[in-house]
């Protein structure tokens, strides 16, 4: 009952927080149900003179709730299928900024941590540099073999994660309620938000999981001319400390330093966005939170991404549909990109290839006669989603995440470049991947592959038609002897031989196929 009474007294705050701040304003009363309608219109009663139910209302509002709401404001921002792209939109601006808990409580994390004093990690420790809901983060210099170096020091917030679980359970109440209430609810899956947002946190909070997500993404990036990422020491790096060699460079928030060292700022825009798009169709594994304090410029004009606590990943499936779409739109083939939802199984088979591709040009095209500057491509994807839900496509998590990653790398991009085009910056991305992955070449790969398989087999034929023989022949001198065999056990023995007899002869045709095919 305490429990009931607290999630109660939370809500009810945050409730109260939300209509002062006009939040609700714009809602339908028509759209909810009868008591739900007395509530909102009490709620309307408190809003302060002067609010409206605009989103900046919204970013206020999460922002006074406090640090849980903060993160589920960031987190919506990533998901304009439920909250609209202007929501989304205006939650990106929302600041994951709060006081610093001081060093002395940092230090004792950290001594708690590792077992022994900060004098014997670090050479030096210093004051918070920086604050955010679940960390901040700190100086400090360390004695490696190679000299010593200064680090950035990440310490997770005390409690924090008792707070998060807390604030958690209220949002499960609220979205459980929310579907069974609610059909558009259902639709977007409001207590699966919640999960991904739960994992997100999870993640967010074990900087052993974001030191592998900096180092998978180093990696990746190692030969890349135009980003590359933090090392991680893994000596200093717990679940609740994380320590990352420090970067010495312009953040691209502060555009006038930037321009000052003397960085050409249209080929920064053009690092921004290709360096995005090549990490997510390239390695499937891209930076979900590339707003400019995520983003430096260092001493050679290379892009340097810090805080990997929120990534994404596509699989193949997703990439090849990305790429495929994207080009699709530049060669404006607007079957092709219908055909490859279809394909994906993203959009049912009761509905029409022709109807789908009619609406797909509805889009296209009027982005063929814009001025280059007017193109976006973040915008060309939200309204593609926008059709595919008229079309019963179910919410793909890991899309949308793509789409509003490539909303802020793409303002990211305009913001240094404001003539910056799209289309042209992105094409050699796009077309790369589809040549090397869909390609001629990627076809002769595929087809090498599986000739090498099919010879496996083949190899492996004669040993297995052995095999059955010789049992076969060795029940029949059994049976020779008195052991009978019922009706049913010479039928599967029959079937299994002619199983044999079909994958052999499978083989035969697979393999002249393929002789043909090499000839030609």
């Amino acid at each position: 009952m305490l429990i009931g009474f607290g999630h109660l007294f939370r809500l009810a705050r945050a409730g109260f927080i939300l209509a002062r701040e006009g939040v609700f304003k714009g809602v339908d009363p028509a759209v909810l149900p009868v008591p739900a309608q007395f509530l909102l219109r009490i709620g309307n009663l408190i809003a302060l003179p002067g609010s409206g139910d605009t989103p900046q209302a919204l970013v206020r509002a999460f922002a006074q709730i406090g640090p849980s709401y903060v993160k589920l404001g960031q987190f919506l921002a990533t998901r304009p299928d439920v909250v609209g792209g202007e929501i989304a939109d205006a939650l990106t601006a929302l600041q994951d900024r709060m006081e610093p808990f001081g060093r002395k409580a940092a230090v004792e994390i950290i001594e708690r941590a590792f077992g022994k004093p900060v004098e014997e990690i670090f050479l030096s420790f210093g004051d918070p540099v920086a604050a955010a809901s679940i960390a901040q983060v700190h100086p400090a210099r360390v004695a490696y073999p190679q000299g010593e170096r200064k680090v950035a020091v990440k310490v997770l917030r005390p409690d924090v994660e008792r707070q998060f679980r807390r604030d958690l359970a209220d949002m499960y109440i609220l979205a459980r309620a929310a579907e069974r209430f609610s059909a558009e609810a259902r639709r977007l899956r409001m207590i699966q938000v919640v999960d991904t947002l739960a994992r997100s946190v999870k993640l967010e909070t074990d900087f052993r999981l974001e030191a592998a997500a900096a180092s998978e993404f180093r990696d990746n990036v190692a030969d890349d001319p135009d980003i590359r990422a933090p090392s991680v020491d893994w000596d200093r790096t717990t679940r609740e400390v994380l320590t990352l060699e420090w970067i010495d460079g312009a953040p691209l928030s502060d555009i006038a330093r930037v321009a000052a060292q003397g960085h050409d700022l249209k080929d920064l825009g053009r690092k921004v966005l290709q360096s995005f798009l090549r990490t997510a169709m390239r390695d499937g594994f891209f930076h979900a939170d590339m707003h400019q304090g995520n983003l430096f410029v260092d001493k050679k004009s290379r892009l340097v991404a810090i805080d990997f606590g929120i990534m994404g990943r596509l699989g193949f499936k997703e990439r090849r549909f990305l790429a495929e779409i994207l080009f699709g739109f530049i060669t404006r083939d607007y079957r092709r990109v219908a055909e490859v939802h279809f394909e994906a199984g993203y959009v049912p088979p009761i509905h029409s290839v022709e109807e789908f591709s009619q609406a797909l040009r509805a889009i296209g095209e009027p982005l063929h006669t814009a001025n280059a500057q007017d193109i976006s491509m973040a915008r060309l994807l939200t309204l593609l989603f926008e059709v595919t839900a008229l079309f019963d496509m179910r919410t793909r998590t890991e899309l949308v995440l793509l789409q509003k990653t490539m909303v802020v790398a793409e303002g990211v991009a305009r913001s240094l470049d404001p003539t910056l085009n799209i289309w042209r910056t992105s094409d050699p991305v796009v077309r790369g991947w589809i040549e090397d992955n869909l390609g001629p070449k990627a076809k002769l790969e595929d087809a090498g592959k599986a000739a090498v398989e099919v010879a496996k087999f083949a190899t492996r034929l004669p040993k297995l038609l052995g095999d059955a023989e010789a049992a076969i022949e060795m029940l029949a001198a059994a049976g020779a002897k008195g052991v009978r065999l019922s009706d049913e056990s010479l039928e599967g023995l029959a079937r299994a031989r002619r199983r044999s007899d079909r994958w052999f002869m499978l083989a035969v045709v697979l393999l002249a196929l393929l002789a043909i095919h090499w000839m030609g």
